[in-house]
This record gives structure tokens, C-alpha cells and sequence, in this order.
């Protein structure tokens, strides 16, 4: 598959890129900067290209079959840049997904998206920006795979998760596990148009995924 990366250049879509390396489909990297590039060619970008998420990235996206968004303005930053990144980009890369003909759009979300007003106060205007994304994604008719990682650590991964339909507690992962995750939803005949939970276990991704 053509897959198109939005956040490729932050810690999971680096980890993404280091996957989708040794693997048969082809990584096109969404980059802000030239001086990007070389890097993330380097860790197993098949392509990079210019965009924005603040703007129209349609034609960074044209010829891909797949979007994974990993981009994020991340919970600690301010409301504006939150809402621009990870709501309003999000939508915006969504729509523009479903216009050129992209058949599966799959997100990096949060645990405590489902219902952000539980969540943490700091954290609530980050959780309703995912929500908001995820909702919206879910409704555009394109296939979606909503992916909700639990505390994100980077510690070295394991390959090795539990996955559930439903948030079982809380849990961490390591970023390098949530790549992996990723890729094997790419691959998975089981993710297509679900949202699923993921943190640290004991069964390999592609093994966890297919028991969705």
C-alpha cells in the first residue's frame, strides 16, 4: 500500500517509519521543513512532502491508499494549538482524504477520548479534541481504524500488547509498541471500521489485532 504519515516527524511516526522499513508497503512523510527530509528518508520514508496540517493537504495526499494520523499538538500544550492540530487538522485531513478517494483512514486517539469531560481537567480540552476528530471520522464514510494507546512511554517496546473493545482500566505503552500496533492495522482484516484500546501485554501485535 501507498500509506501517507501525518506526524511523521514526531516519536511514533519516526518509530512508524523504522516498521514500515521492512515491510512491502511505501511511506510517503508529511513534513513542515526541507531540512525534514534526509532524516526521515533515512529512517524508511519511501517519499517525503511538503504540507501543512493547519492547511490543505490534499495534494501531499493524492495517490495514497492509506492516511495514518500520529500528528498531535500533544495534551500539555495550550487549547488553541490543540484545537488546530488535533481537531481542526485532523477534520480537515479527513475531508480531504474522503474527497481524493483514500480508502482507509486510520487514528492515533487517546484513552479518555470516549468521554473527555471524565477526564483528567488539565487534559479535558485534549480529550474533546480527539473525540471530536475521532466522531467526525467515524461519520465521513471512509474505513477508519481509531486506535487508543493508554500512557505513552518510550521505553523499548516489546511487541507484545493487550488490545479490547472497550477501556479496561488504565495501562501504559511505549511509543515504539504503538508503531507496531499501527502497522499491523494496516495489515489486519480485523480493524477496519473499529476502535480498539491498546496498552503493554503479553501477545504480539498482529496475533492481538486479529483476535478483534
Amino acid at each position: 500500500m501507498h500509506v501517507f504519515i501525518a506526524g511523521a516527524n514526531g516519536q511514533i511516526g519516526q518509530h512508524l517509519l523504522q516498521e514500515m522499513a521492512n515491510s512491502d508497503h511505501e511511506a510517503r512523510a508529511l513534513i513542515r521543513h526541507l531540512e525534514q527530509g534526509p532524516e526521515l528518508q533515512q529512517l524508511g520514508a519511501t517519499e517525503t512532502v511538503l504540507g501543512d496540517l493547519e492547511k490543505d493537504c490534499s495534494e501531499a495526499m493524492r495517490g495514497c491508499d492509506t492516511v495514518i494520523f500520529t500528528a498531535g499538538s500533544g495534551p500539555h500544550t495550550g487549547p488553541d494549538k490543540t484545537i488546530s492540530v488535533d481537531q481542526d487538522g485532523a477534520i480537515r485531513l479527513i475531508d480531504s482524504a474522503k474527497a481524493i478517494g483514500v480508502k482507509h483512514f486510520i487514528m492515533v486517539s487517546s484513552m479518555g477520548a470516549e468521554e473527555p469531560a471524565n477526564g483528567p481537567e488539565k487534559l479535558r480540552h485534549y480529550l474533546q479534541a480527539k473525540h471530536n476528530a475521532d466522531e467526525h471520522l467515524k461519520k465521513s464514510g471512509l474505513h477508519y481504524t481509531i486506535v487508543r494507546p493508554g500512557q505513552l512511554t518510550n521505553d523499548d517496546g516489546t511487541g507484545k500488547i493487550s488490545v479490547s473493545a472497550e477501556q479496561q482500566g488504565v495501562g501504559k505503552i511505549p511509543r515504539q509498541d504503538v508503531a507496531r500496533v499501527l502497522l499491523a492495522a494496516l495489515e489486519a482484516n480485523t480493524t477496519s471500521d473499529r476502535v480498539f484500546y491498546v496498552v503493554s501485554g503479553d501477545t504480539p501485535a498482529d496475533e492481538a489485532l486479529a483476535k478483534l
